[in-house]
């Protein structure tokens, strides 16, 4: 399960990448054939925003992937490690179990004639090609959380130090 969870944060990275480039080019173009050619590209603000929630999704999921969201361990700080341990396993499988739950009713909205039929106002993109990054980033962010899950069942103990996480993260990238 890590290798394919790394496989995913691998290509995740590189789409990313991809991807906010992409926004940033589109972004000073608009800019540039606004301000300067007085010829404003209708379509530029669509695709910026489309690009930028495919990041937030690809960003999400990469958050969970190195454990660096914002958490509240005021509790788990002060419980034995066997505790947390399980702790960590129950609060996982509930997050499997709210992403299942998302990736269902995801995959039935999208599958729906009412998305097939909308498209998207300036560019008339299929409304179902933006939309699609829902069930995708969901899907890679389950891959991860099983990935964590199988890891805090395996390790003795839980790492919650986000520095230490950060460090890792910046070690993997190093690697790839």
């Amino acid at each position: 399960m890590k290798y394919v969870s790394n496989m995913v944060a691998s290509f995740e990275k590189k789409l990313a990448i991809i991807l906010m480039f992409a926004m940033a080019v589109i972004v000073a173009a608009a800019v540039v054939f606004r301000y300067v050619f007085k010829e404003p590209l209708f379509w530029a603000s669509e695709v910026s925003v489309f690009l930028l929630i495919y990041i937030t999704f690809i960003g999400g999921s990469l958050g969970l992937k190195y454990k660096t969201q914002a958490a509240v361990t005021l509790v788990t700080d002060y419980l034995p490690e066997k505790v947390n341990k399980w702790v960590g396993v129950l609060a996982h499988v509930f997050m499997l179990l709210f992403m299942s739950i998302l990736l269902f009713y995801c995959f039935t909205w999208i599958a729906s004639p009412s998305v097939a039929i909308q498209k998207s106002s300036a560019i008339l993109l299929p409304m179902w090609i933006p939309y699609a990054i829902l069930p995708i980033g969901l899907l890679f962010a389950t891959i991860h959380l099983l990935n964590n899950m199988l890891e805090i069942i395996k390790n003795q103990h839980i790492d919650s130090d986000m520095v230490s996480n950060l460090h890792a993260a910046a070690k993997e990238s190093e690697e790839e």
